[in-house]
């Protein structure tokens, strides 16, 4: 069986994550029996060679994206992405934004603290790819940053909401308001009022 272990690490340590099922799948092509997978999974987690991100997935390693993947399609959001885009310069937590139907709120994963926020397939959008400390990662642009601090009403104070506003593009912040519910929109008409922005 270790031609098995072998191959198997071959076949998803390269994986950002790889499920229960897709383990019993390969390794029973590879003539294992049907207990086998589930012995080698527990024993490569208890070595610490595999961990565990959620119910039936696991992954090689410990990074950003790992957590991430297992979440797809899904996007770093909110304070992470003002943290990705160096407009402030606090520690977050990983924050998940997916239009997957999954449970909401914080929960730890491989011993991190990770915030996951659903959000509506109509507003899945505006994320761009970004290298973040050696990982590619799906992140937020800042135009989309800003409106999802609206969308989700999550407090941002006044000197960070200019900061991100000078990174926006007008052309693309105005796209994407067209494309956010009503609510949302009118909201940030009103935070630019108090900016100064726009007229009162």
């Amino acid at each position: 069986m270790k031609y098995n272990i072998k191959e198997f690490r071959e076949r998803f340590a390269g994986r950002g994550h790889f499920t229960v099922q897709d383990a019993k799948k390969f390794l029973k092509e590879k003539g294992a029996g049907e207990g086998y997978s589930k012995l080698l999974l527990h024993n490569l987690a208890r070595r610490g060679e595999i961990f565990r991100i959620t119910k039936g997935a696991y992954t090689f390693t410990k990074g950003t994206s790992a957590l991430s993947s297992v979440f797809s399609p899904s996007y770093h959001g909110l304070q992470e992405a003002l943290t990705i885009h160096r407009i402030w310069g606090q520690g977050t937590n990983q924050v998940i934004i997916t239009p997957r139907k999954v449970r909401s709120g914080e929960r730890e994963i491989i011993g991190r603290k990770v915030i996951v926020r659903r959000i509506g397939r109509k507003m899945f959008f505006g994320h761009e790819i970004v290298n973040y400390g050696g990982e590619w990662l799906s992140v937020s642009d800042p135009e989309k940053t800003l409106l999802d601090f609206l969308y989700f009403r999550e407090p941002l104070d006044r000197e960070t909401q200019k900061k991100l506003l000078k990174m926006t593009d007008a052309k693309t912040l105005r796209k994407y308001l067209k494309l956010a519910p009503k609510t949302t929109r009118q909201m940030a008409l009103k935070a630019f009022r108090n900016l100064g922005l726009v007229r009162k």
